[in-house]
């Protein structure tokens, strides 16, 4: 298969890419040449801009189309104009973000809304508030453009390697380091993520098969306890965790210091049913796997200035007792 990736050269992308290589296709990676590549050989890089010239495009055709990086329906119409039917089965990456606050857990596909259109600015800047709505619209533009055989994917927090954000990589490192831990309540509300080279393998099986309609990609919910207390067992890690209130994470301004904590009442949307994307081939790895793939990577890293510090951490156990 000859196969377009737009975006992958880091994190969901760079595993879609790894993915259809070691699959057998042929692989062309479309983007911005700005992030480097550690990309085999084999694949083909393509310089281009969608929110400015995709000339590269002209002439190009393809099997199958992956856009890993559509985050606003502008880029997404911007796409189909450049491939002008060029670009085969198309697969969008979206988010569960896109969808409204779910009322319960354990919720399918079905049973969910996407943001409204008019919920957002569609050219609205990128942050926490309109990164759901603008995929949400991304989602849409991409029936539009490219046809109700087009696959959307839902993945939620996506976990591994190269994962530019740092969230899981906060707490492989902490939690490795052992020691009295400080965490964010309630421990009981829901968790739930998808390692990134697994949604880059069902990306390509999906391309494959030439799956439509959209399904959510997620391990089954766990509890955020638990998913650092397997976190901790996967590297061996002597862990005592402190649960510090919601209400002093919020009163200190701390929340950003405790990544993928889904606030003082969690979320349903850590909590949907997988079922859909199960059947239709995705296979999820152990949590055991991801954490030591994180583990090694972080060997590679400068403890990022950001991340919460052992003084502040050590100061913040002092106002809640061991859990």
């Amino acid at each position: 298969m000859n196969l377009l990736l737009i975006g992958g050269t880091s994190f969901v992308g760079r595993a879609i890419a790894l993915a259809a290589v070691d699959r057998g296709h042929a692989v062309t990676v479309l983007n911005r040449g700005v992030t480097h590549s550690d990309l085999p050989p084999s694949v083909r890089r393509l310089i281009g801009d969608r929110r400015g010239d995709l000339g590269v495009l002209q002439g190009e055709q393809f099997d199958a189309t992956i856009d890993a990086i559509a985050y606003r329906p502008s880029e997404v119409e911007a796409l189909a104009q450049a491939l002008g039917g060029r670009g085969g089965h198309h697969l969008q990456i979206s988010s569960v973000s896109a969808y409204l606050e779910p009322p319960r857990p354990g919720m399918a596909e079905a049973e969910l809304d996407l943001s409204p259109d008019d919920a957002v600015d569609p050219e609205a800047p990128i942050d926490a508030a309109t990164y759901g709505p603008l995929k949400a619209a991304a989602e849409r533009a991409a029936r539009q453009h490219f046809g109700t055989d087009t696959m959307v994917l839902r993945p939620t927090f996506v976990l591994g390697s190269h994962d530019a954000t740092l969230r899981y990589p906060y707490w492989v490192d902490r939690l490795g380091r052992g020691g009295q831990v400080a965490v964010p309540g309630p421990l009981r509300n829901a968790a739930q993520w998808i390692d990134a080279r697994d949604l880059g393998a069902f990306a390509v099986h999906c391309v494959e098969t030439q799956q439509r309609g959209a399904v959510q990609v997620t391990a089954p919910s766990s509890s955020f306890g638990q998913f650092l207390a397997d976190t901790a067992g996967a590297l061996s890690a002597e862990v005592e965790f402190c649960e510090v209130p919601a209400s002093v994470v919020l009163e200190r301004k701390m929340a950003s210091s405790f990544p993928l904590w889904a606030g003082p009442t969690g979320s349903a949307a850590l909590a949907l049913d997988p079922s859909a994307a199960l059947e239709a081939g995705l296979e999820v790895r152990p949590l055991a796997d991801t954490a030591l793939d994180t583990a090694a990577w972080c060997k590679t890293l400068e403890r990022p200035a950001h991340w919460l510090d052992a003084a502040a951490e050590r100061e913040l156990l002092g106002q809640v007792d061991p859990g």
